[in-house]
């Protein structure tokens, strides 16, 4: 699957950053994602005045994904698109957000796409952008 074929994620993700809360940073971010079964969950980022309180984009996309959809297949995701206000470069998810799309996205090598402002796009896998993650598998032993 090409970034081409994400169109659609790329201009989810594009409408989703213009939800955006951001009153203090001012930096929208949006992040849409396709599970395995082909539905498409948006998120925006949520800041708080207590600034650890803020969600990223991806997470808010992720949480209502797990949260909201009761078959297995939805919860697993193989692309997430994640778009800001930046031109001068690709954003990138953050540490906490690439374990979290690591969570539910390891196994399809959940495409990346990262979307600059200009919707210009560039794609990736969470498997390069987080080599030798930590994952259920560590935790979960039968």
């Amino acid at each position: 699957m090409s970034s081409s074929d994400n169109e659609d994620l790329v201009q989810a993700a594009l409408e989703a950053r213009s939800r955006a809360h951001c009153p203090y940073s001012n930096f929208q971010v949006g992040a849409a994602l396709r599970t395995k079964s082909g539905k498409v969950v948006t998120g925006s980022n949520i800041e708080n005045a207590a600034y650890p309180l803020s969600t990223c984009a991806e997470r808010v996309a992720i949480t209502k994904c797990v949260s909201s959809l009761e078959n297995k297949d939805d919860k697993k995701i193989v692309a997430i698109a994640v778009a800001t206000k930046l031109d001068d470069q690709f954003p990138s998810p953050c540490g906490g957000c690439r374990q979290i799309i690591a969570e539910f996205g390891w196994d399809s090598n959940c495409q990346v796409i990262l979307v600059k402002a200009s919707g210009a796009t560039t794609t990736t896998s969470i498997q390069e952008l987080l080599p030798k993650a930590f994952l259920p598998d560590v935790l979960i032993k039968e």
